[in-house]
């Protein structure tokens, strides 16, 4: 599988902006996809998921009411719509893939299998 984020920017705190995973060499409807971020001199952390090709995606708290994931299962793409940005949404953002996980371990970056390359997303205050 790969993958290929794209959206990224400089904005200003309030705005929105929407990053887009294009997934290539197929994503089964169990693989779980993901949405990841790394802040600049932060572990990167879990933003949101669709769980085994679940219609429901599943956010950290620091995002929920904000971003909205969602997916087009025809064309392999997974989508997130991020509004209200703050300068601490600045960071690079990464889609995954993971292949076996558990609910559980949505959150948990070592649980997935493929990454892209990541797409930087800069909020100005």
């Amino acid at each position: 599988v790969q993958l290929q984020a794209s959206g990224g920017g400089f904005v200003q705190a309030g705005d929105s902006l929407r990053l887009s995973c294009a997934a290539s060499g197929g994503t089964p409807s169990r693989d779980t996809m993901a949405w990841f971020r790394r802040a600049p001199g932060k572990e990167r952390e879990f933003v949101s998921a669709f769980f085994r090709g679940g219609s429901s995606a599943h956010y950290a708290s620091s995002v929920k009411g904000r971003f909205t994931a969602s997916r087009d299962n025809a064309k392999n793409t997974m989508y997130l719509q991020m509004t209200s940005l703050k300068p601490e949404d600045t960071a690079v953002y990464y889609c995954a893939v993971g292949r076996r996980l558990i609910l559980s371990s949505i959150g948990n970056e070592n649980a997935y299998d493929y990454w892209g390359q990541g797409t930087q997303v800069t909020v100005s205050s």
